[in-house]
This record gives C-alpha cells, structure tokens and sequence, in this order.
C-alpha cells in the first residue's frame, strides 16, 4: 500500500473513531437526564406511598395546657 493511501485509510479511521466518540457522548447525556428524571419520579412516588401507608399519623396533635 502507498503512503497516500495509507494516508486516506488512517484519516477515515480516525473520523470513525470521532464520530463513535460522539455518538456514545450523546448517548451518556440521554441516558443522565433519564435517570434524573427517573430518581425524581421515584422520590414523588416514595413521598406518596408514606403518606398513603397511615394516613392517620400526623393528622392530630394532642396539647397539655
């Protein structure tokens, strides 16, 4: 093989790599913004399981005078 045509295949090999760097970059913010949306999801649901769990606690306070 030449040199120019080493040239051109270590050129396109290393586009490949940029592009696949990139790819996977956008691919890691999807999936960070997903799991925070996922956590907050979560911790809404927790809140309104503890409340629904004994509704009863909390609703009364008992006071000495």
């Amino acid at each position: 093989m030449d040199i120019a045509g080493m040239s051109t295949l270590i050129s396109q090999t290393n586009l490949q790599y940029q592009v696949s760097v990139a790819v996977l970059k956008l691919a890691m913010e999807v999936v960070t913004a997903q799991t925070g949306n996922m956590v907050e999801t979560v911790e809404e649901t927790v809140k309104a399981l503890e409340g629904s769990v004994k509704p009863h606690l909390g609703q009364n306070v008992d006071v000495i005078v």
